[in-house]
This record gives structure tokens, sequence and C-alpha cells, in this order.
């Protein structure tokens, strides 16, 4: 396929190269003419006896508008498209602060997806990943970016017409820096920091410069959600108890005088002050807060409010909590999720549900800016490409007043991503397990508590007793290797997942077989699980641990990969480990296996019980064992 544009596409030309050979397509004199015209707001996209135009009105448009000329033209029909943009901003964050780092390289990929999407905007979640001059224990370690990569990020997205900004925390959410002991003076609590001082307040100053040095835009999000802890550590020792909200408001009008002082346009998650209004103190979602007069007055209209929400499904939640921070009085954006937090798949039937109806809203409502969150909590296992369908749901969202069509949302992400929409889609199926509600809309993940779960201590064999959960992976492994062979494209996407199956089709219910031939006293069945099937999922286990190793670096810094090495050396350790308690009880050299002989309980509220799914946990060191990895009290 050739194309030649006319008109002034000299600025163009350097995404044009990058994106042709993303589809295939040269730039040739005697290829078909292409009109390249800036008019008006939206995007208008055609062609017709052998000539073609793209109009637009900002660069980031014209880059969508020549993925939908090369994806029709290939169909060899004329054709006449006409979009108008419903958000002024719509993109992704990425999570750079769970371990997983993307790469400059990552990150230059998963642009120019983005661009041939129309997506406009990325905001970069750092919380101390980035360097700071005269902090070396900021991001110690934790492959933070320099100032050079975080340049050369913005560099390639202003090609495409992509506003890259950073996220950071200037408040709580600094677990990762305040953890060591050369920087305690600036620790208020574990995460939060000391604020009133005057030294916190010098370095969040070089923070805020820190941060935003390398990016064109002035768009800074400082953070400032779920700081429970403010006010209630050193600085209650020093200064006796405050409000939270005095606290606060307080240090956030300090952060707002540095960010004015470089001409930023700041935003924050506005989680605390709902928090702050409801009558428990803590209750994001309340029904029945009302913003209080005094806090309307004291919140400063010059920070941008981001209304946070990965959960609802019906419009009128989204309706009544958009009225809730109208009345913050703040201009308002809005942040969704595409699930793919704490497990190693994404939770699609979650994602798309609430993302869909979570944007025709925010149309509705006017709200100007909207992102998706892709989170990496407790390590990152996921893999943020495979969120790509989420993404090309925000992108359709945006250039349409209506709800995108799902034949048409499957066909724009196999152009844009090269992989099929069902590819994705199977990435759901790690956690829509049988026991989980429909849609998985209370977000089980047992994908990943049943890897790392103990087998010998059964922490969540009560609430999946009974469930088809062996013939679910096995039938899932086999549907993953027939798509990988069906859609070459997805093939690296779905290999991790595929070698997850092998582990989880052996043992997700390996604990209450093992309790209950222990029970029965049938040493027949321990021995075999010992002799072999525990020596068979170690195995299963190391060759998921290869591929994940391979995947992992391909898209991230090295650093945060230690731990999930960490993670499956202790999987296999205890798999061993279990498969000798089993021989030294067969063979009679031991009377009895005390961890068999434990009742099974729920592990928590959150089951198939009570129609809350088939479980959910946010930390691999509480489905790993009962026992103490850790307790702080003083670190130090």
């Amino acid at each position: 396929m050739k194309f030649w544009f006319e008109g002034d596409i000299s600025y163009l030309l350097p995404g044009i190269g990058i994106l042709a050979g993303e589809l295939g397509f040269q730039l040739d004199e005697d290829g078909m003419p292409v009109l390249v015209e800036i008019s008006g707001e939206g995007i208008e996209v055609g062609c017709e006896d052998g000539r073609a135009y793209i109009r637009y009105g900002r660069t980031h448009q014209f880059f969508r508008g020549l993925g939908l000329l090369v994806q029709h033209v290939r169909k060899g029909a004329a054709f006449h498209i006409r979009e108008r943009q419903q958000f002024d901003l719509v993109g992704p964050m990425f999570d750079l602060s769970r371990n997983a780092v993307l790469t400059t390289d990552s990150f230059k990929a998963m642009l120019n997806k983005m661009a041939l999407m129309g997506l406009n905007t990325v905001m970069l979640y750092m919380e101390d990943t980035y360097e700071i001059e005269g902090e070396p224990y900021f991001g110690y370690m934790r492959g933070r970016y320099s100032q050079q990569e975080l340049r050369e990020i913005d560099d390639y997205a202003a090609q495409f017409g992509i506003e890259a900004f950073p996220s950071i925390q200037t408040l709580a959410h600094l677990e990762e820096f305040l953890k060591w002991e050369p920087v305690s003076h600036y620790r208020d609590t574990k995460g939060a920091l000391l604020v009133g001082e005057k030294r916190t307040l010098k370095l969040v100053e070089r923070m805020v410069e820190s941060a935003s040095a390398p990016f064109r835009s002035r768009k800074i999000h400082i953070g400032m959600d779920e700081a429970e802890e403010l006010g209630r550590g050193k600085y209650l020792d020093r200064n006796g108890y405050s409000s939270r909200f005095d606290i606060m408001t307080s240090h956030l009008e300090k952060v707002l005088d540095i960010a004015r002082g470089r001409g930023l346009e700041p935003m924050m998650w506005s989680d605390m002050f709902l928090k702050l209004a409801s009558a428990s103190g803590g209750e994001y979602y309340d029904a029945e807060t009302s913003i209080p007069e005094e806090m309307r007055r004291r919140i400063p209209k010059d920070v941008d409010m981001v209304y946070w929400d990965y959960v609802h499904t019906e419009a009128e939640d989204y309706e009544r909590l958009i009225a809730k921070h109208r009345s913050l009085g703040s201009k308002l954006a809005f942040a969704g999720a595409v699930w793919i937090f704490n497990t190693f798949g994404v939770n699609y039937g979650l994602s798309l549900k609430a993302s869909d109806t979570a944007l025709q809203v925010c149309k509705k409502e006017g709200i100007g800016e909207v992102y998706a969150t892709m989170w990496g909590d407790d390590g990152n296992e996921g893999n943020p490409f495979a969120a790509l369908l989420g993404l090309q749901l925000y992108a359709e969202h945006a250039y349409s007043p209506e709800r995108p069509e799902w034949e048409y949302l499957a066909e724009r992400v196999k152009f844009c991503t090269g992989i099929e929409a069902d590819s994705y889609l199977l990435m759901k199926d790690l956690d829509e397990t049988p026991g989980a509600e429909p849609d998985n809309r209370v977000q089980s993940n047992p994908s990943k508590f049943l890897l790392y779960q103990d087998v010998l201590l059964g922490l969540f064999d009560h609430q999946i007793d009974g469930l088809e959960l062996s013939a679910h992976y096995e039938a899932l492994e086999r549907s993953l290797s027939e798509r990988s062979a069906a859609d070459p494209a997805a093939a690296r996407m779905l290999e991790v997942p595929e070698k997850l199956c092998a582990v989880l089709k052996r043992k997700s219910l390996l604990g209450i077989e093992l309790k209950r031939a222990y029970d029965a006293g049938d040493k027949a069945a321990l021995a075999q699980a010992a002799e072999r099937e525990l020596p068979e999922i170690a195995q299963a286990v190391r060759e998921l641990r290869s591929a994940h190793r391979t995947a992992w670096h391909r898209m991230f810094k090295p650093f945060g990969w230690e731990v999930l090495d960490i993670r499956y050396g202790g999987l296999v350790n205890r798999l061993d480990s279990a498969a000798l308690r089993l021989l030294d009880y067969t063979e009679g050299r031991i009377a009895r296996i005390e961890e068999l002989e434990q009742e099974r309980l729920p592990y928590s509220s959150a089951n198939r019980f009570n129609h809350r799914g088939a479980g959910w946990c946010s930390y691999y060191y509480r489905m790993a064992s009962p026992n103490v990895f850790f307790h702080v009290l003083n670190p130090f």
C-alpha cells in the first residue's frame, strides 16, 4: 500500500514514518494521493475514485484519521467518515510505581497503539520512580526514570499530539521512599509525609520541579488520595490533635503555591474530601454524603478534582456521585479503570461494563477529561498490553456520541493492535471462574491466590470447595493454546496465562484433595501426591516462571522482577516441603500432619456463600501464609 500526502505535513512526518512501519504502507509519489487539511475540530476521512483526504483539527486527530484511512482503504470500497471528539483529553494512566516500570521502548510501543486509537493524553503515575537531585534514596533500586528518559517519552508522545504528564504523590502513598532510615525525618506515618515542616516542604518543591521539568505539558497530578494516616504519627506527637481536613487543606495550599509559581495546572484525587464529609469519616461512595458549606468554601478552586470509580455499572450511581463532586466547586475529571490490579489476567467483565456506563454518563454530564487507570497493586503480575481492548473502548467512546457497537469495537482493536478482541477476552477467564459473580463484578482473583496459596495450609480451600476449578483451568489452557495458534499476534500475550493454567489445573483443588485423603487415612493417595503430583506442579511452576521472566524483561525494567522470583521460588520450595511432609507421614517417620488436621475456614466474607465471588485477596503475603512475614512497630 502506497500513499502520497498533499499539504503541509512536515511536522507530521516523524509520526507518519513510525506508523507506516506499524501499518505496512509506504510514502511514494506514485501512491494514492491523500489531501491533508486542518479543518475545524473533528475528523473527516474518505476515499473515492482513487483519491483520499484527511481533515483534522488537532494533531492527534490526524493520526487517528490516518489509521481510519488505512483500515478502510484495505476494504477496497469508497467511504466517507466524520467524527467529532467528545472529550478534550482521553487516555490511560500507567502505574509505574508497583515494580513494573515500562522501558522507554515499551512505552513507545504503547504510544504507537494509542496514536492509532486517537487517544491524546497519558498520565505517568510515579510515586518515587523519577529522580530528584539531592535525594539518592528517592526511587533507589526501583527503576526510577531519569530526566532524560522522561524527556524521551514526552518527545515521542508529542510526535503524535499526545500530551504526557506526571502523576505524583505529595502527601501519602510514599511508603517505598519513606521506608529508608536516612530519610526518616520526612515521615509522619509509614506512607505519609510529615507536613508542616520546612524541610518536607522543600522536598515537595523538588518533587514538583523534578517531575514536571521533562514534560511540555503544564498539567501535573499531585495525588493526595487515601491519606487516612495523615497527622496520626509524628505530627500528632509534635503538634497535638488537628483535624485531617485542616491539616490537608493547609498542606494542599502550600503545594498549590509551588505549582502556581511554576505555571502548572494541578489536579488531585477527590476521595479524601468526600471521605471526610461522610458520616463514617471514611466512605468514598457514601450515598448520604453531603458536602458541608465550610468544606466547600475552604477547598481551593484552582485544583481540578479527579473522581475515580472502578466498580459501578449503573448510570444512576455515576450521576449521583458526579453531582456530589460538583458541589466541591472545582473543575471535574473522571478516572475509570481497566482492571489489571492484583491478577495475572484482566477483569474485562467488570471493566468493559463499568467503563461503558461511566463514559456515557461523562459525555452526558459534560466531563472534559477521562482517564483509564491501570494499577499494578502488590507487585504487578499483570500485563498492561493485555488492557488494550479496554483502551480501545475509551477511544471509540471518545469519537462517538453513542455507545460503540461491539462489532465495531472488535474491528478497531484488531486494526489498532493486531490482536483479535476474542483473544483479549480470554484474559478475563483467569478469574471469571466457577464461583465468581456474573462478569466478575465483585473482583474475584483466583488466578493469583490459587497460585500462591500453600497446599498444606489451604487458606482458600473452604470457599472453593465444590467448584470445578481444575476442569475450568484445563479447558482455558486448551482455549489459550488454540487462540495463540489462530491469532499469532496474541501468542506473546497469552503465553504466561497458558502456563499459569497448566499449574492451576493441577494445583487449584489439590489442597482439598490432600485434606480429604488425610482425613480418610488414604496414605496411598498421599504418597502418590508426594511422588508424582507435587513434583509435576513444581515443574509447571518453573515453566511459568520462565515464561513470565521473559515477558517481564521484554516490557519492564529489571527492578521488581526479584519480587516475583522470590514468590516463585517460595512456591516451589513449599511444594517440595509439602511432598517431604507427606512422605514422612506415609512412611511412618511422623505420626501426623498437623497442617492437614486444622479446620478449613472461609478466608474472608468475600466468598461465594454470600454472593461476593470466589474470593479476593490484595496481598501475596496473606495468600501464602497466615503467619508473620514482617511485623513493624519501630522499623529502625
